[in-house]
């Protein structure tokens, strides 16, 4: 703003002693002297145009605001003084400009935005409002220790946008015959609602290995690539009769699953280190065959034998009994690569058992198999009072053409001869 001078200054002084002590007429009188002597000065036009907003004069106020913003073009609070004017004659069209004008110098100006929701709400521009609104709650989230009128607006705004929401929502589902679509094959449409409506988040991938570009990031792998699926979910019976075998007996085979290296700092893994909250039991490992395990459990392995598993020495495939005791919690995490596919069998699935990849949470179903990508973030509670099994093991991402498949293998086995060191 353009400094005042030392007398101006001491008008503005007066002039507020004048109001203070209730003697409006040489408040006025004063403040039209000030404007007088110091017409382009923005100070003494926008003391002028307060003023007159509290006398109820609507355009000597625009008047002298719009002066004032001529004079200083860059200050927001002097438009949003204009806007405020603008609302008091019923002008709603240089209300909203004179937003804009404030909004397009500062999109965090926290007045501007709500008072351009509320504008464009009391106009039924409830779409374009609900832009304005969002924009209300993040900057009121923002705010430390909010005063009231913050977080008032803050409630006013989510009051707006769930209405809107739900509006919007009627109007698709009427839009589909009553109902927006439902099954896999609108999984990603239904993704695309929620996450428009501020439902979920989408996640990225998060490789700590190998990162393949281009391929979907998709958190649930659709049912379609898999063919092989209802033969593998044919030997659930069996597959689980040889699981509960080497659980009941405590196979010396069933293993901690997370064993960290000594020295390792405290993290998320901490509280699951050579715990057995979490174990597993291999029956293979980074492409390596666990034949005492296999010949305990002849079932499994032919199901796993009659699936696509891929093929990288010391690296894939892995499959294993995963075992989650009651109680049990495995934390937010990523994978290494989105080369793979992460498939679950479940085989013993108490209620209240459930697994997040991403923005989607579902209960394991006894043997109804399914496959994710494991760099995106996933995690799993096992909120009963009794063990949870799960079969996993990994395939090819089946986006990978088969071509791309062998150029992979290709890609390992040269880091497996130490002249590059990715991970699988």
């Amino acid at each position: 703003m353009i400094q005042p001078s030392g007398a101006l200054e001491t008008i503005l002084r007066e002039a507020a002693n004048l109001r203070q002590k209730g003697m409006i007429d040489r408040e006025r009188q004063l403040l039209d002297d000030a404007v007088a002597r110091f017409p382009a000065d923005p100070r003494a036009r926008n003391a002028r145009g307060m003023r007159a907003l509290a006398d109820g004069d609507a355009v000597v106020a625009a008047d002298n605001f719009s002066s004032a913003v001529d004079a200083d073009p860059g200050e927001p609070a002097l438009r949003l003084n204009l806007a405020t004017a603008y609302r008091a004659q019923g002008d709603a069209a240089a209300e909203r400009q004179a937003l804009q004008g404030a909004l397009d110098i500062d999109q965090t100006q926290f007045v501007a935005q709500l008072r351009m929701a509320e504008l464009l709400q009391r106009q039924g521009l409830a779409s374009q409002a609900a832009a304005h609104w969002s924009a209300v709650v993040q900057l009121a989230a923002g705010v430390a220790d909010a005063p009231p009128a913050v977080t008032e607006a803050q409630a006013r705004a989510r009051a707006h946008l769930a209405e809107h929401n739900a509006a919007y929502e009627a109007a698709l589902a009427t839009q589909f015959g009553g109902a927006l679509p439902a099954g896999e094959s609108a999984r990603r449409f239904r993704a695309c609602v929620d996450h428009m409506f501020g439902r979920r988040q989408v996640f990225a991938n998060q490789c700590a290995g190998v990162h393949y570009p281009f391929l979907p990031a998709d958190e649930f792998f659709e049912r379609r690539h898999f063919p092989w699926f209802e033969e593998l979910e044919a030997s659930t019976a069996a597959i689980r009769r040889e699981a509960l075998a080497l659980v009941e007996s405590g196979n010396a085979a069933i293993r901690p699953y997370v064993r960290l290296d000594a020295g390792t700092p405290q993290n998320k893994w901490t509280a699951l280190d050579n715990s057995l909250e979490w174990s597993a039991c291999f029956l293979w490992e980074y492409g390596k065959k666990n034949d005492a395990v296999c010949a305990l459990c002849p079932e499994t392995a032919a199901a796993l034998a009659r699936t696509p598993q891929s093929a990288i020495p010391g690296k894939a495939p892995s499959a294993f009994f995963s075992v989650l005791r009651a109680g049990g919690y495995i934390p937010p995490h990523t994978g290494v690569t989105n080369t793979r596919a992460i498939i679950h069998l479940p085989l013993v699935v108490p209620d209240r058992c459930r697994f997040r990849v991403g923005g989607e949470t579902r209960p394991w179903r006894e043997g109804e198999a399914f496959a994710f990508d494991d760099t995106i973030e996933h995690e799993a509670w096992n909120d009963s009072d009794q063990l949870r099994i799960v079969l996993i093991f990994d395939v090819w991402n089946p986006h990978l053409t088969a071509e791309e498949q062998e150029q992979l293998v290709n890609l390992f086995a040269i880091a497996d001869r130490g002249i590059v060191a990715p991970r699988a």
